[in-house]
Formats: structure tokens, sequence, C-alpha cells
């Protein structure tokens, strides 16, 4: 069909598909030549324009069902996308060429993988099952753990995987972990065919392999394929790119939708240069922009765009509403995070008397420590509230190792949280050795670190003086229960013991979040006067059981909040290295800035009538001691028109616009005395 030709409304999509449309997403579906890219800002519609163009493909017949491509990021997604079809056009889901990336990937290796060596009934493995693999190997190789930990090595295998990188495709090796890393790709992906198997990031690697090497099985796909759709487009790696341009390379009609702004997953291989420069790698390509707002108000909507504006890598894109102003942003300044949490939580109650629901509100945050502030409060003060995306604070493994270590610094005799931190982190303290200890609890009655203790008389070697080490660890920290003040007794044993090395030896953001996590238990154990009672509150929080009704208050991380909306919003901890955060800025610079901005921006769009912005001026360090903060750097760009300030305490708004971006923090304090 024409261009020309793609603006005839057809019956049989009529009402439903196309009459209640506004006039860009109606040319995003009728639009059905060549590349198009649908820059579709938060709550436009994006899902309905979907549906709706692939309904009106099917329904002039200018493809069949199974003729169309449609890439989704979850399960979930694709699986409503199939439902909808099937009732608009009476399509089996059998038919479907809908899915993820890997599902569709993985249908095409059933059919050839063979041909790049992949037993076509390979099985796939999990994190679990690729940790484990990759650990054999790293001992069978002699690697040191300590310099090349397990987790960093999975960690860079999956980004070259993400990058389409086989590891004969691999440049220069960039110091001794990269070195190592190289080396364990090579013998891993050997393991992984004697083994019949291959992991996630395979599926598209192999695909490319495929269509690289043999022109007719690329063809094949091409020609049968004649349109492709792809969702959330922005949060597409390399390998997933080259994929995409590889399929659409016959008929060029590829119809991409995402929203550069919500790019938020660059620390997890998402390329957003991939949307950016949509125009550029598709030729002809035609942009067609959604930004008439469904969700959000419009004091909202103004304060996002005029906070993402700051951003130089995007496309221009502004966000608009038919519906009333809104309510004005309330920005809130805490002297500390336990106010920062009664604050909230005393606003949840007053929203609950005036009739809302738990549930139409939530607490976003930037990184997982911050929520066992709101837990606790929640708890104190009977909230009901469930952390999405995420285990409760104290569920975690870094806080349940933790756990363990105190339980059995105050009673040598327990046993269970013996057994978890023995070996934790790992001490050549070995299977048999373990099993041998268990024996002689059993045989003469007594406990299990007794009985290791008495084992380890009767052994030598490497076991033996790991398993002294350890209980000389023990009896030390001790020692200084009486006189040192419990959170300084739980940061010592957690340093000597090894724990915290151990995390900050794993390069990940996963080992990042769980050593600032452990900062925030610290910060918890100092509220009390010994860490008998600490235990005891921490039993009592653990022992709180979720209601079974569905009306919670949502805490989550902003990453995990993507795709969802509330009535109410509150945003906190907007303050300097917690958000934006000092990490991605040191270790990313101004494009970790722009992905850190584009987060905030995720968070102002969830909400549909109110959002509460807080930030604290104190917050404590894991030393015990209390750390001054001054507020985020997106505080001050969002617009006075757009704001209210609850109260004169601390900053004001004019010194928060004030602040320069290279200034030193600690020459702002001293300028603007804060707190």
């Amino acid at each position: 069909m024409r261009t020309g030709e793609a603006y005839c409304i057809v019956p049989d999509i009529g009402v439903e598909f196309i009459e209640n449309m506004n006039p860009e997403q109606k040319q995003a579906v009728l639009q059905t030549n060549g590349p198009l890219l649908v820059l579709a800002g938060a709550g436009t519609g994006k899902t309905k324009v979907l549906v709706a163009r692939i309904v009106y493909l099917v329904s002039n017949k200018l493809a069949a069902i199974d003729e169309i491509m449609a890439v989704t990021f979850t399960n979930k997604a694709a699986y409503e996308m199939k439902q909808r079809l099937s009732r608009a056009t009476g399509s089996s889901l059998s038919e479907m060429w809908i899915g993820t990336f890997h599902s569709l990937a993985m249908k095409i290796l059933r059919q050839h993988g063979d041909k790049v060596g992949i037993d076509l009934n390979f099985s796939i493995i999990d994190d679990d099952d690729q940790f484990r693999l990759i650990s054999g190997i790293v001992s069978v190789l002699a690697l040191d753990e300590k310099q090349c930990p397990v987790k960093t090595i999975m960690h860079n295998i999956r980004r070259w995987k993400d990058r389409g990188l086989f590891h004969e495709k691999l440049g220069l090796a960039m110091g001794p972990i990269e070195t190592a890393s190289r080396r364990v790709y090579k013998e891993y992906q050997e393991r992984l065919k004697t083994l019949g198997a291959v992991d996630f990031g395979d599926l598209l690697l192999y695909n490319l392999r495929l269509f690289g090497l043999y022109q007719d099985v690329l063809q094949f796909y091409q020609r049968k394929i004649k349109y492709i759709l792809v969702d959330e487009y922005q949060d597409t790696n390399t390998a997933q790119y080259l994929w995409l341009k590889m399929l659409a390379a016959e008929h060029h009609n590829i119809c991409c939708v995402g929203d550069d702004d919500q790019a938020i997953y660059g620390w997890r291989g998402a390329e957003v240069g991939n949307i950016l420069k949509f125009e550029q790698e598709f030729e002809g390509a035609t942009v067609v922009r959604l930004e008439q707002n469904y969700r959000s108000t419009n004091n909202i909507l103004a304060a996002a765009n005029a906070l993402i504006k700051n951003n130089t890598k995007r496309l221009h894109k502004k966000l608009w509403t038919s519906e009333n102003e809104g309510e004005l942003i309330r920005i809130k300044h805490a002297w500390n995070s336990e106010d920062e949490a009664k604050f909230v939580c005393n606003e949840i109650e007053k929203l609950r008397l005036c009739g809302r629901s738990f549930g139409s509100m939530a607490i976003l945050v930037r990184t997982s420590f911050q929520t066992r502030e709101f837990e606790e409060r929640f708890i104190r003060q009977s909230v009901p509230y469930q952390v999405i995306g995420g285990l409760r604070f104290y569920e975690r493994q870094e806080i349940r190792d933790t756990l363990a270590y105190i339980k059995f610094l105050l009673d040598p005799n327990d046993s269970l949280a013996f057994e978890r931190i023995i070996n934790t982190p790992k001490r050549s303290i070995g299977e048999l050795t373990r099993q041998k200890a268990h024996i002689i609890a059993n045989e003469e009655g007594i406990s299990l670190p007794l009985a290791t203790q008495k084992y380890a008389t009767k052994i030598r070697g490497k076991a033996s003086q790991s398993i002294n080490n350890f209980f000389s660890i023990i009896a030390e920290t001790r020692e200084l229960l009486a006189n040192t003040p419990p959170a300084i007794v739980v940061k010592t044993l957690l340093e000597n013991s090894g724990y915290i090395a151990m995390w900050k030896q794993e390069k990940s953001a996963e080992a990042l979040t769980r050593l600032e996590n452990l900062k925030e238990m610290i910060n918890a154990i100092a509220e009390f006067d010994s860490l008998k009672d600490f235990i005891d509150h921490v039993s009592l929080v653990m022992d709180q059981v979720s209601l079974d009704s569905p009306d919670v208050v949502n805490i989550m991380t902003i990453h995990s909040a993507k795709g969802l909306e509330f009535n109410t919003v509150f945003l906190v901890g907007w303050e300097e290295n917690v958000f934006p955060n000092q990490r991605t800025l040191l270790d990313n610079g101004i494009s970790g800035l722009e992905e850190e901005r584009r987060l905030a921006y995720v968070g102002l769009t969830r909400a549909k009538e109110q959002v509460f912005i807080s930030y604290c001026s104190h917050r404590k360090t894991n030393n015990s001691g209390w750390q001054m903060s001054v507020p985020s750097r997106f505080v001050r760009e969002l617009p006075d028109e757009n704001v209210i300030f609850l109260d004169k305490k601390g900053i004001s708004k004019s010194l928060v616009k004030d602040i320069n971006d290279d200034e030193p923090y600690a020459t702002i304090k001293a300028r603007y005395n804060v707190g």
C-alpha cells in the first residue's frame, strides 16, 4: 500500500481501534510503509497503538498474522498482546510471531541451530547453573577467585554477548580480570556445547552467527516476516539491534516504539544510542511523536518536561494533557531519614482518611537500602505495605548473612547461624569437612560449631587452618562486646571476616547494592544499645505477616516502577550522592548523569495526581556518624511555578537554584550553613 493510501479507515477495526485515537496515534497505526519510529512518551497509549497497528495490517490483508513479528521485553506483555490480537483478529495464538527477543530467537534456533553447532534439543541454563559452571572453570584454570571473582567474570561474558561478540571477536584485553574473563569465556562456550546447552545471551548470539553464515536462512526469514514491531526500543542492546536490522533488510517495514527519555537500563547493557540513531540507521524513516499524555496532570508533566530538557542526548518531545492543571508538586525538607519516613507515613495516613486507598500510593527509592526506614515506620504505625520487585530489607542475602554472624557472635552454639557463615566468604572448608563435623555433632550430641573445632584438631592443611582462623576472629570480636558500640562491633566483624571484602572484589551493580545495604544495616544497629536488642527487634519485624488484602502501600525502586502508575507518588532521598547516584556519576560521567535524570523523569511520570519529593540534610554514615547532604540538582531543575516547598527549613528554593554543579559540596554547605 502506498503512503497516500494509508489513511483510509477500515470498518473491520472501526470504533475500537481508530475513532478514539488522537491524530498522532492514528498516523502511527496507518503509516505502514518503511521504517517508523514512534516516540511514545509516558502514558501516551503505546500499547493501544501497537495492537491497533497489527490489527490494521491483518484486516487490510497487508500481511497474514504469521508474517508479522512483534517483539516485547517481557513474557507478560507478549501474552497480553497475543490475547488482545486473538480476540480482534480471530487468529490462534500458535500462529503469532509475538514474544520476547529470547523466545523468538529460541524459535529460530530450534529449527536451524545445528548449522552453527547447537543441538536442536538444547536446554537453557539459568543464572545459578551459569554461576556453578563458570565457578568450576575458574577452579580448573587455577584462577585466583579473590582477584577474578566468578560474578565479575559472569558479568563480563554477559556484556560481551549483549554486544554480539564471541570470544574470538574480542579486541585487546584491558587488565588481568578481563584477560581471565576471556579465557573463561572460551572454555565456557565449549562446556555449554558439550552439555547441549545455551544461556540466554547465546540465543541472540547464535542467531547472529546463523544469519551471518547462512544467507539462505536469513533470506527465508526476511521474506517471511513482512512487518516487524518492537516495543520498548530504547531498552535494546547491540545484539538485539543487529538482529532486528538483519531481519528488516528485505521489506524495511520495521516499527519501533519507545521513549529515549525513559532509557534507564544502561547498567544492564541497553544502548540508548539505538533509538537516538534510528533515522540514520534506517534510511527513509518516519518519526511520529506521541505527546498527549492520558495519565498525569499538567503540573506533573510540566515539571517532568523541564527536568528532562536538561539532557543533551535526546530526541525532542514534550508531553501535554487536556486534563486540569492539578496540584503543585510538594517538596519537603527533612532533618534526617527517620524524619523523612515519618513525614511520608503521616501523609499517607492523611490521604487514607480522605478516602484514598493504600494501593493507590507508592514510595519510589533510588536504591534498595532506602526502604528500611519506611518499612520500620510502617510497621510501627500499622500501615500495610509491600516491597515490589525485591525482598524486604531483612530478607536480603547480605542482611541474613550479617544476622547470622551476629547471632553466632552472641551464641557460640548457634548451629544454624554457624552453618550459614562458616564458608561465607569461602575459607577452603570443603563439603567433606562439613559432613565430618555433622557426624561428630550427631554422635556426641554437641553443637555443630563445637564439633567443627573438634574435627579441626584431627586434620591438617588449609581446612584446619581456616577453621582455627575463623574461630579466632569470632573470639577477638566477642571481646569487643563489653565496651564497644554495637555498630562498630559488627562493622569490625564484617571487615575482619572478609565478608565486606568479598563484595568489594565483585565488580558488579548487584555487589554495590549489597554494600549499600550493609552500610544501612550498620546504621540501623547504631540505634540500639546492644546487639541482643537489635536481634529482638529484627525478629519482631520479620514476624509481621503481610495482609491478604491487596490494599497496601507499594515500596519499590524507580527502576521497578517503570510501566506502572499510581495516584500519589512519594519520591524520596533526592539528595546529591543518593540521587543522582554517586557511583553512577563516578563510573559513567555525563552519560551516567543523563541516565540518572531520565530515572527522575520516570519517577515523576508514574504519578497521576500527586507528587511529593523529599530530601534530608543529614544521613547516617556506616561509622555511626552524620553526613550533611545537599538537595539533588534535580530539585533545582524543577520550575518554580510547578512546585511548592512545604516549609522554610533547610535550603530554600532560591538557594537550591544557586548551587553550581562544579562547586564542591563542602563549600556549598559552609556558604549556606546547611542544616
